[in-house]
Order: structure tokens, then C-alpha cells, then sequence
């Protein structure tokens, strides 16, 4: 028996790639935006509470430690402090447990250098 009509040529079944793509980039651009960009922090702290919900103004940030150590980015010791004074502000994340003759040193060092306000950074009390 021969056939009268050709055989009908298969098509490959392809699957859309593009629908794919955007969810790929939808969730891209998802997690872009709700990714935290900060850098950690350069020293282990924990933050004073306090009740006081005032927002803290703009500045450089020092940081310091519960065993004194001081740092601005990468820099650590006197070179933190007089990077962090370049400004007229500094945010001071201080150590809760950081001794308070070593705040007090530090404070009267930053106003030699020339910053005119220091912000101490708290978390809210819960």
C-alpha cells in the first residue's frame, strides 16, 4: 500500500524562553531594591537605647568599641578620628559598654580637630 500524501513534516516543540527571562529579571531587579547596600559595620557594637526618636543629622560616621578601639572605614586609631573630623559633623556610634573616660577623650579630640557637632547614635528602647 503506498501512501498518497506525503508525511506530514514534525515541527520541534519549543518552549518561549522570553516570559522565562522577564521573571528572571523581574525578580533581578526585586532583589536589587530590597537588598541592604550599607557595609557592616567595622567594629562589633551594641547600641545604647534610648527613647528619644530624633533622627540623626548627616556626617561621617566613628564608630567605638567597648575596649576603645576607634574606627572610620578602614582606618583605625588617630587616623580614624582626624578622617571622621574632616567634617562639621560626626554620627558617633559608640559601644554601650565603651568606657566613658575613653567617649570623654574622644569627644574633647574631635573638638580639637575642629568638628562643631557630634551625634551619639542610639537604637529605640523597646
Amino acid at each position: 500500500m503506498t501512501r498518497l500524501l506525503p508525511p506530514t513534516p514534525r515541527r520541534a516543540t519549543c518552549e518561549p524562553v522570553v516570559p522565562m527571562i522577564n521573571v528572571v529579571f523581574l525578580l533581578l531587579i526585586f532583589f536589587l531594591m530590597t537588598a541592604s547596600l550599607t557595609p557592616p559595620d567595622p567594629l562589633p557594637l551594641t547600641l545604647p537605647q534610648s527613647a528619644s526618636e530624633t533622627a540623626a543629622e548627616q556626617g561621617n560616621t566613628l564608630y567605638l568599641a567597648s575596649d576603645g578601639r576607634i574606627a572610620f572605614g578602614t582606618l583605625r586609631g588617630a587616623e580614624a578620628e582626624t578622617a571622621a573630623a574632616s567634617g562639621a559633623s560626626v554620627l558617633l556610634r559608640a559601644d554601650r559598654d565603651a568606657p566613658a573616660q575613653a567617649l570623654a577623650a574622644l569627644l574633647t579630640r574631635l573638638t580639637r580637630l575642629g568638628v562643631q557637632q557630634v551625634s551619639v547614635v542610639t537604637e529605640a528602647a523597646p
